[in-house]
């Protein structure tokens, strides 16, 4: 029974976030995506390379929704993105025969090296499962994935929650580099 109980939460839900940071929020998010999309449409769209990926809306959520969770952090956001990366890459490579097995083996491996490396970021996660699931021009980049749109991408956003995020008074970022 003890079990069940345990499904029912033991808190309350977090307090409704105030209209500044909302706007904050808003605007970080938005610069962050529109600076990752501009560069990939208007410089990249030509080329095989890409620069948006899925996962880039969950990490936005996270540096300018929640810049001071742990799971937003520097260390985090880029080491979760690219090692989840590399992990997705991997996956699909050895078990593109059974992408069931490539899927699950992506996301549950990133999960754990992640933690080994203390890099814990969600939307990495999403990022290895990309590196599977995603399309030929996604696998055509092989181990280049990590990097283009991966860490590029990573970094473009992690600048933009830089200035962003320290132009209020009552908001800053980060709270930790390592």
């Amino acid at each position: 029974m003890n079990y069940f109980r345990k499904m029912r939460g033991q808190g309350c839900a977090p307090e409704r976030a105030c209209h500044s940071e909302v706007f904050w929020s808003w605007i970080g998010s938005f610069l962050g995506i529109a600076a990752v999309s501009l560069i990939h449409f208007s410089l990249l769209v030509e080329t095989d390379l890409l620069l948006v990926i899925g996962s880039f809306g969950a990490s936005a959520v996270l540096l300018y929704g929640v810049p001071q969770s742990p799971l937003a952090q520097p260390r985090n956001l880029l080491g979760g993105h690219v090692f989840s990366a590399f992990v997705g890459v991997a996956c699909y490579q050895l078990f593109s025969h059974e992408m069931w097995l490539a899927s699950s083996l992506a996301v549950a491996t990133s999960i754990a090296v992640m933690h080994l490396t203390h890099t814990l970021h969600p939307p990495g996660g999403a990022t290895a499962l990309i590196a599977v699931i995603g399309s030929g021009k996604i696998h055509s980049l092989g181990y280049l994935y990590p990097l283009i749109p991966v860490g590029s991408g990573a970094t473009i956003m992690l600048l933009v929650a830089l200035l962003i995020n320290n132009i209020p008074r009552t908001r800053y970022y980060p709270v930790f580099w390592r």
